[in-house]
């Protein structure tokens, strides 16, 4: 990344703050969570025991490949949406043959760079042609060469979005030429106690993660947080499905952000993150909304977590 990519980037994120931290409630968005230790902090998290997601997904894809594979035409270019380590996606690589290219997409471009560059390493007959990009905005992918495309976005990361954005972004995925399939990982709706350790670890590595994105603004967006003065916060959200991570004031105070003054109550939060919880019956509707079909859920034993197959026929 050049100095005048940081530049802009560095504007773009005081920006969003700027306006986000004067919402009442105050909000920042979970894509800056993302820069490189940031990614490197979640890895931390999919290791953790309370964490279950990504253990649960990870043995869904090596159990059910053959079932995956099925649905990934032959020469087929793979794009994973929010590719981090692509830690799971080895199991792909490794298990669909078939696959002619691999298309990691994500915003954190050092951490996106690296891991390409080590997965070069370990596939050199494998074309990887790394994007840097949101994903909450229209992506152009590299020239396939009229290779069909089998997407792909686990995670449940699509449970960070509000039912309008997941709906608006499977139709911008739909939209991307030669895409029929659609690998998607959703977390399902469960007990509120095992949801809400999985986002508020004993060990803290989650808060971590939270308050990182208050070191990033300090660091990127001339923000001055004293992170001694915040604290992460969990909550279930029945109503909405949803688990939410907050940051909560601890005290009064005003926060420079720049040239702006950002000031909070005792007890305000900053909401970072939602995280959506699916049964089949609501993601069967979100996909038939934007013009796929739910093809297949594969699922754990105890239906923690799925990995499902959507497709545009």
């Amino acid at each position: 990344m050049d100095v005048r990519t940081t530049s802009i980037s560095n504007h773009v994120l005081h920006s969003e703050a700027v306006e986000g931290l004067s919402r009442q409630p105050k909000r920042l968005s979970p894509k800056w969570f993302y820069d490189s230790l940031g990614s490197q902090i979640f890895e931390e998290i999919t290791q953790l025991v309370e964490y279950y997601p990504s253990r649960t997904e990870r043995a869904i894809i090596s159990e059910c490949l053959p079932q995956i594979s099925a649905h990934v035409p032959v020469g087929a270019s793979l794009v994973e949406l929010g590719s981090g380590a692509s830690v799971k996606t080895r199991l792909l690589l490794d298990g669909l043959t078939q696959l002619s290219a691999y298309v990691p997409v994500d915003i954190s471009a050092e951490f996106l760079h690296d891991a390409a560059a080590n997965l070069s390493t370990y596939y050199p007959d494998l074309a990887i042609k790394p994007v840097v990009a949101d994903f909450m905005h229209p992506i152009t992918l590299p020239d396939m060469g009229g290779r069909p495309v089998a997407g792909f976005f686990p995670g449940s990361t699509i449970g960070n979005l509000s039912p309008n954005e997941a709906r608006d972004l499977l139709v911008r995925l739909g939209n991307w030429p030669n895409h029929r399939t659609l690998i998607l990982g959703v977390d399902l709706t469960k007990d509120p106690e095992t949801l809400v350790a999985a986002y508020d670890d004993a060990k803290g590595v989650t808060g971590r993660f939270n308050l990182n994105l208050l070191t990033r603004l300090n660091h990127e967006a001339g923000a001055e947080f004293d992170l001694e003065t915040f604290r992460h916060k969990a909550i279930w959200n029945a109503t909405a499905s949803r688990i939410e991570m907050h940051l909560e004031s601890l005290q009064d105070q005003n926060v420079r952000l720049g040239d702006h003054s950002v000031a909070f109550f005792k007890g305000e939060t900053i909401h970072t993150e939602n995280s959506y919880k699916f049964s089949v019956e609501r993601l069967a509707e979100l996909a038939t909304q934007a013009g796929w079909r739910l093809s297949e859920v594969l699922t754990d034993e105890n239906t923690l977590f799925a990995v499902t197959i959507l497709r545009r026929d």
